[in-house]
């Protein structure tokens, strides 16, 4: 019921925006991108989708020389959507990854540790990424007004972000679930799913642990990957607005970029963020001197590219279950 109410407000919300700046300003500039132009803002959010694929590949070690490259992509691009259209917190599309990985001869330990692990990468290359994008926006905005209490706030948030994936790694190499069965024990309460399950749950506590000390290579360049695919998401924003024949640096770019992932994480409880990550990107955009036309066109192109991969992420979970189903029948 309150999804369903987040939802209707942020429908609500993201029409007002729409209306009050005007459907025929919008339609204008909309229509001034032709055909390569709309290819062109497709193409960093490619290259984000290959960077953070290699950078969970990296994760599976041994593994990962068995499994073919488009099929991480494939089944990451699947999870994905999963983790975009279901309310779930972004993590909803994370098992479904380590059972399609299961289906590729990798072990459910083996892709479970390289979810959790790469969720985790991910998560840390996002709060640097965030930092960097704080940092420029105030060298660039300064720090008064509403833009900078707003950038403030954030990077309160990121502080209190960045100590909580700190203690979520430093739990992860001590025994994450381990200390989960031990937590439930002394309060008095045994659930039979997890304790039928411990000794699976035990190891996978130590592949984690062991990828923490003994492969602190490839943390660091899953870690490098995951930072590359989010600088590709700053690529996006410097694209879309070139697009729109509007000029902007790079510096701008990460700033608006870092910003708008900080806005669309921390309304990540709103279904698609829906009228929150549009009226966050209207006014980043009109932060930092742009018009409220080039600002509500801006969101609007985001929220095209979600769909194009949202239809991208359900053909390749079309196919990867197909996988599945022709691979159970067989067995």
């Amino acid at each position: 019921m309150l999804k369903a109410a987040l939802l209707l407000l942020g429908t609500l919300t993201l029409s007002a925006l729409i209306w009050h700046i005007g459907i025929d300003r919008i339609y204008e500039a909309v229509t001034q991108l032709g055909p390569a132009a709309m290819l062109m803002i497709l193409l960093p959010s490619l290259l984000m989708y290959v960077l953070e694929a290699y950078g969970w590949r990296v994760t599976l070690g041994r593994w990962a020389k068995d499994v073919p490259f488009w099929q991480v992509l494939a089944i990451r691009t699947a999870g994905e959507v999963v983790n975009m259209t279901t309310p779930t917190a972004y993590v909803g599309g994370e098992p479904l990854k380590a059972f399609l990985l299961k289906r590729q001869g990798v072990p459910l330990v083996e892709g479970l540790a390289s979810v959790v692990t790469a969720k985790t990468t991910m998560t840390i290359a996002q709060i640097l990424f965030i930092l960097a994008g704080i940092g420029l926006g105030f060298w660039l905005l300064g720090a008064g007004g509403s833009a900078g209490q707003t950038i403030t706030a954030g990077l309160v948030s990121m502080g209190l972000l960045l100590f909580g994936v700190g203690a979520f790694v430093i739990v992860q190499r001590q025994g994450m679930f381990s200390w989960i069965l031990k937590v439930l024990r002394r309060v008095g309460l045994r659930l039979h799913y997890l304790e039928s399950r411990e000794e699976k749950l035990l190891e996978l506590d130590r592949t984690i642990a062991h990828f923490y000390a003994q492969r602190r290579s490839a943390f660091l360049l899953s870690t490098g990957l995951f930072l590359l695919g989010w600088l590709a998401e700053a690529l996006e924003v410097f694209v879309m607005i070139v697009c729109l024949g509007q000029p902007i640096t790079m510096m701008s770019a990460v700033a608006i970029g870092a910003l708008s992932v900080l806005i669309k994480g921390g309304t990540f409880f709103i279904p698609g963020s829906l009228g929150a990550q549009d009226a966050g990107n209207l006014f980043l955009l009109t932060a930092f001197g742009y018009g409220e036309v080039t600002g509500i066109t801006f969101a609007l192109l985001r929220r095209f590219r979600e769909f194009v991969w949202i239809a991208l992420g359900l053909a390749c979970l079309a196919v990867v279950a197909k996988g599945v189903d022709r691979s159970l029948s067989t067995d």
